[in-house]
């Protein structure tokens, strides 16, 4: 998971009269492991091939836990370019996405610059997770950076803030039934679509060794032989989902080993408490 940098001194910036706090760069512990293809679709999307072009806002989609937001880290950090990741929600406002106001210890009003505006203004790139949780509202805060005036406007600090030409943005949105539809003139502005599909077998196994280092092969090799079976029926089971199964298989067989337990029987066991009963379909 990303984590932000621990025991850091607050930074601040002056614009217009105005004092910000600034957000601090997401640093992920893990490295994307995946088709370079999408890699490279995502990095032609923000490349500016003259003065008067910009760069473009890539959308990428997929079922949960394929690797969307390890991959726009990955093309992030392929530039040396600092990361901020904003977790959007279905209640997240307008104001939380821009400037919020919040009372310092002297009862006084302070502005602090949401992720996105701290991208912005360093020009980092901004990972707008999980966008299509977001409502309409706060979509349209959003219109004027995502198109050529490449600015918000924050009614609440009083700002207009213009996006530094090395400002990237990328937003990712699950593939399922759990968002909100997007606004037709918000759609037309995140071009283009990248899409990401469940990886194939030795990929996965591959993301699963990167992630488990530590683990026995024989755990590594059944739990992408039932996903890939669970992939072959369009089940939305993902290498997430495999990661804690081999995870907590490992710690069953090791906690029994004095038992000598069945391993079959554990890492069964393993894919029943992790996605529940039905799962055992794509078991052999």
């Amino acid at each position: 998971m990303p984590h932000s940098q621990p025991n850091a001194v607050e930074r601040h910036i002056q614009i217009q009269g105005v004092d910000l706090a600034l957000a601090f760069p997401d640093a992920f512990t893990f490295k994307w492991i995946g088709q370079r293809d999408v890699l490279d679709q995502l990095l032609a999307s923000w490349l500016v091939v003259d003065p008067n072009d910009i760069p473009l806002n890539p959308r990428l989609i997929g079922k949960p836990g394929v690797g969307k937001t390890t991959l726009a880290y990955a093309a992030a950090k392929e530039l040396a370019k600092p990361v901020y990741i904003y977790q959007c929600t279905m209640d997240t406002r307008p104001e939380d996405l821009l400037i919020t106001p919040v009372i310092d210890k002297g009862g006084g009003i302070r502005y602090v610059a949401s992720s996105l505006v701290t991208a912005m203004i360093t020009g980092g790139v901004c990972i707008l997770d999980e966008a299509n949780r977001m409502s309409e509202k706060s979509w349209a805060s959003l219109a004027p950076l995502l198109d050529t005036r490449r600015y918000i406007e924050s009614i609440v600090a009083g700002l207009k803030i213009a996006a530094d030409p090395e400002f990237r943005i990328c937003v990712t949105m699950n593939d399922d039934a759990s968002t909100f539809e997007i606004p037709e003139y918000i759609h037309s502005r995140l071009q283009p679509q990248i899409y990401l599909d469940f990886p194939e077998a030795e990929e996965e196994k591959r993301i699963l060794r990167e992630n488990l280092p530590f683990l026995d092969v024989d755990i590594l090799d059944y739990v992408v032989n039932f996903l890939q079976r669970a992939h072959s029926h369009n089940e939305n089971y993902t290498v997430r989902d495999g990661i804690n199964i081999a995870r907590y298989a490992a710690k069953r067989i090791k906690s029994l080993e004095k038992t000598k337990a069945n391993r079959e029987n554990l890492l069964q066991q393993a894919v029943v408490m992790t996605l529940g009963e039905e799962a055992l379909a794509y078991l052999e």
